[in-house]
């Protein structure tokens, strides 16, 4: 199947079975996930992955009550930087200067001139800016456990600082931003049989020519 029949295949999964995804399907999802693109390729964002039942159990009331956490094969978090920094900056540049086979120094003109963009405009944006790169990894995942045949399922409907808190995401210097469960349908999910619906093309595109 291509990319177009898979995403027409998946749908917003509102009720799992208990089948348990397999460990190399779900290594594919987060590779995909990791290989997503980045704003300077500084992936400000980290996934946690959660199969602990119990753990599942204290999200639950976490997520309203939504059961497909309990439910779900697996559920990932996805958390980005509450902020930026220089220093997270510069260890991201680091990293890629040394895999890169390149000579110290070689991005700092680059990092300067990114840091003395980001600086100026103040946490609340470079936080959002970070969110933001969460959620294109967020779009890669869904659309690789689609060609996995998994079922996954986004979900904005909890309480982050609940969330933040049970997790221990602010000593990390992290924020949750989304929720993606993996799992398969069940048969009788009320949703599993409505028609896909979505703006049509003629309203959803503007062609300038």
């Amino acid at each position: 199947m291509n990319l177009i029949d898979n995403l027409n295949w998946r749908y917003a999964t509102k009720k799992y079975t208990n089948k348990i995804v397999p460990q190399e399907k779900v290594d594919y999802i987060l590779n995909a996930a990791r290989l997503a693109p980045s704003s300077s390729g500084l992936q400000p964002f980290q996934i946690l992955v959660i199969t602990n039942k119990e753990l599942q159990e204290k999200i639950l009331p976490i997520t309203f009550n939504q059961n497909i956490i309990t439910v779900a094969s697996h559920v990932l978090v996805f958390a980005s930087w509450e902020d930026y920094s220089l220093d997270k900056i510069e260890s991201v540049f680091a990293h890629t200067v040394a895999e890169r086979g390149m000579p110290e120094g070689a991005m700092d003109a680059y990092k300067t001139r990114l840091w003395d963009m980001y600086e100026p405009r103040g946490t609340e944006w470079r936080a959002n800016h970070a969110a933001r790169q969460a959620y294109i990894s967020l779009g890669i995942a869904i659309a690789a456990a689609a060609e996995q045949k998994v079922d996954a399922t986004p979900m904005e409907g909890f309480i982050p600082s609940q969330l933040d808190e049970l997790l221990s995401l602010k000593e990390k210097g992290l924020k949750s931003q989304v929720i993606l469960t993996l799992g398969y349908r069940d048969e009788n999910d009320w949703l599993l049989k409505m028609k896909k619906v979505r703006t049509p093309k003629e309203a959803f595109i503007t062609e300038m020519n």
